[in-house]
C-alpha cells in the first residue's frame, strides 16, 4: 500500500497483462485489471478503455460480490464500450446461470459526476488506439461568499431557508489518472499539470524501444516526460504500466539515472512485485 499526498493506493499495474489502481478510503478503483482480490471490496470501478489488461476481470469482480452478498457494484464505462460489455454480462449470465448483478453508466470526455458526497469526477479523453478515458477525481469545498462572512450564524440560516445561496463551491483536483495514453494529453489537458497526484503511464524507459514505436502502441515513453519534466508542478506523480521486459531494481536505476531531480523526487515507480 502506497501513501502518496494523503492517498492511500494500492495498485499493480504491469504493460500488457494487468492494471488495477484502488483508492480504498473512496472505495472504488481505475480499471480492474484481472481483479486482484482486494479490488472485490471496491464498489465503483471507472474504467479507462476495453483492453483485456484493464477490463478482463470485470465479470468476476460482480459474481465475487454478489457470492459475499456486497451490493452490486457500478461500472463507469466509456459510452462507446457500453453495448459491448452489456452483451459480455448477458454471455456469462448465460455461462454461469447466475444474475451478475451490476450498473453499468456510460461516460465520454467532458462529464462530471458524484463520487460521493465530498468528491465529484470530470473526465477527459485520454489518447490511445481505442477509445480511452481520463479521471480527475477533485474535492468540492464551499465557501460563504464574502458580503455574507460578517453575518451570524442565525442570519445566514435564515437566509438559507429562504433560498438564498450563501457561499461559492470550490472544486480542487486532487487525483488523476490518464489510462493508457501518448504524452500529449499531458500539454492538452492543464489540470494534469497541477493536480496533486497525478497516475501516468510510462511503458517504455530506454533504447530497447523507440519513440516512435512507443507512441505507435498509444504510450508514453520516459525520453518524453524528460522533455517536459517543468510541465509536472505536481506534489506527487505515480508511474505505472512498465513494460514486462524492465526488473524492479532496473526501473528505480533508470529513474535514478535519468530523471531531472528535481522531478525524481516526486515521483514514485509502481514497482512489479511490490513496492517497499
Amino acid at each position: 500500500m502506497l501513501n502518496l499526498a494523503g492517498f492511500a493506493i494500492d495498485a499493480i499495474s504491469v504493460g500488457g497483462l494487468e492494471t488495477c489502481i484502488q483508492l480504498p478510503g473512496l472505495d472504488m478503483a481505475f480499471d480492474i485489471g484481472r481483479c486482484p482480490r482486494s479490488a472485490v471490496h471496491r464498489s465503483k470501478i471507472l474504467f479507462s478503455h476495453a483492453h483485456m489488461d484493464h477490463l478482463g476481470g470485470v465479470a468476476m469482480h460482480a459474481a465475487t460480490r454478489s457470492l459475499m452478498h456486497m451490493r452490486p457494484p457500478t461500472y463507469y464505462v466509456p459510452k462507446e464500450n457500453l453495448e459491448a460489455l452489456e452483451d459480455l454480462f448477458s454471455a456469462w449470465r448465460r455461462l454461469d446461470r447466475s444474475d451478475l448483478p451490476a450498473n453499468f453508466i456510460p461516460v465520454g470526455p467532458g462529464d462530471q459526476f458524484d463520487l460521493n458526497s465530498r468528491y465529484r469526477v470530470e473526465t477527459f479523453r485520454a489518447i490511445h488506439r481505442v477509445p480511452t478515458l481520463g479521471y480527475i477525481i477533485g474535492s468540492t469545498k464551499r465557501k460563504l461568499k464574502p458580503k455574507y462572512r460578517s453575518l451570524s450564524g442565525k442570519e445566514i440560516k435564515r437566509l438559507r431557508s429562504t433560498g438564498t445561496e450563501v457561499a461559492d463551491e470550490k472544486w480542487i483536483p486532487e487525483i488523476a489518472f490518464c489510462g493508457d495514453t501518448v504524452i500529449d494529453v499531458i500539454e492538452r489537458e492543464p489540470k494534469l499539470q497541477d493536480v496533486r497526484v497525478l497516475i501516468l503511464e510510462v511503458t517504455f524507459l530506454d533504447d530497447r524501444v523507440s519513440v516512435e514505436k512507443c507512441r505507435d502502441r498509444g504510450h508514453i515513453h520516459l525520453d518524453e516526460i524528460i522533455e517536459r519534466a517543468d510541465l509536472f508542478r505536481n506534489r506527487a506523480i505515480l508511474l505505472t504500466h512498465f513494460s514486462a521486459r524492465y526488473r524492479a531494481k532496473d526501473i528505480v536505476r533508470i529513474l535514478d539515472e535519468r530523471l531531472p531531480p528535481h522531478l525524481r523526487e516526486r515521483v514514485t515507480p509502481l514497482l512489479p512485485g511490490g513496492n517497499p
